[in-house]
C-alpha cells in the first residue's frame, strides 16, 4: 500500500511515498525497574528505558532481523557521531562490508515525519555518508537511496 504525503517547502512541493511495514510478532522482554518500564535490547544485550521512541526502534530492529534477515552483528544502536563541535547519536546504523551503509532515524509515533526530521537525518549523513537513509515514527516509514549525489525515494529495503 502506498500513501502519498505532501510537505510544503518554500512554495515547492515535496512528495513522499510511505512504505507500509507489517511488524513481526516478537516476545519482547519488558520489566519494571525503579517504577519505570525497561525493555531488553536484543542487539546491544542491555536493558533500556522503554520510551515511545525506543518502542519504535525495537520494532524496527525486529523487522530488519526477522523479515529482512539482516544479521544483528551489522547493527550499531545509538552510535555517537560528531557534527562539527556537537555530538549526536544515530538511532540505528547498519553496516555492510564493515562500512556504514544505512542510517535509520526513529521518532516516537506522535512525532510527524516532516522537513525537520528530513533535515536531521541529512545532517547525520554529512558526518556519516551512507547510501541509504530511513526515517520512521513506527506508523510511517520512508526510505531514500543516494544516487548521483542526490537522494531518491525507494519503496523496498535493500538486501
Amino acid at each position: 500500500m502506498l500513501i502519498l504525503h505532501i510537505f510544503v517547502r518554500e512554495n515547492n512541493l515535496l512528495l513522499l511515498l510511505m512504505i507500509k511495514i507489517n511488524y513481526p510478532q516478537f516476545n519482547f522482554r519488558i520489566k519494571e525497574e525503579e517504577n519505570k518500564e525497561v525493555i531488553f535490547d536484543e542487539v546491544r544485550k542491555v536493558w533500556v528505558r522503554l520510551t515511545p521512541e525506543e518502542w519504535v526502534r525495537q520494532n524496527l530492529i525486529q523487522f530488519f532481523l526477522q523479515e529482512l534477515k539482516y544479521p544483528s552483528s551489522l547493527f550499531s544502536i545509538e552510535k555517537e557521531i560528531k557534527l562539527g563541535d556537537l555530538r549526536k547519536r544515530c538511532d540505528i546504523i547498519i553496516y555492510k562490508n564493515s562500512m556504514p551503509w544505512m542510517i535509520i532515524e526513529c521518532k516516537e509515533p506522535n512525532v510527524p515525519i516532516n522537513q525537520i526530521t528530513l533535515q536531521q537525518i541529512l545532517r547525520y549523513h554529512q558526518a556519516l555518508p551512507v547510501p541509504y537513509l530511513c526515517l520512521s515514527n513506527g506508523n510511517e516509514v520512508y526510505l531514500f537511496e543516494k544516487t548521483n549525489n542526490a537522494f531518491r525515494e525507494i519503496m523496498e529495503f535493500p538486501i
